[in-house]
């Protein structure tokens, strides 16, 4: 599953440079599949739908950092552990329970967006 940013963000910002996949973005910032990864063109998200890579979305929050969880692979193939969980001085990176995904899927989409 995605990690998730909670309300007891202090917007401390040590996440984010923390993150493999450029998945993290301050409270506010517009993002694209196509930040700090490899991916060009077509990108499948995790609901099935076709979008471009550099296509702009809108913030997930406006207040707090937040993570895109169709670019958080839980550092699989990076790291141990989520860097933004070992990183966070309040304990607000959690797993996201609405992203139930498998090691091998977060691996699979760790290949997709460094390719």
């Amino acid at each position: 599953m995605a990690i998730k940013i909670t309300d007891e963000c202090i917007n401390c910002g040590a996440c984010e440079p923390e993150c493999p996949n450029n998945a993290i973005y301050e409270g506010g910032v517009d993002w694209a599949i196509a930040d700090g990864t490899g991916v060009k063109g077509d990108f499948k998200m995790m609901n099935g739908t076709v979008v471009d890579a550099d296509k702009r979305f809108p913030p997930i929050s406006d207040d707090i950092y937040y993570i895109v969880p169709n670019k958080c692979t839980e550092c699989q193939g990076f790291h141990e552990e989520p860097q933004c969980a070992a990183v966070c001085p309040v304990d607000c990176c959690v797993p996201d329970e609405m992203y139930q995904e498998t090691v091998e899927e977060l691996l699979e989409k760790k290949e997709r967006l460094h390719l």
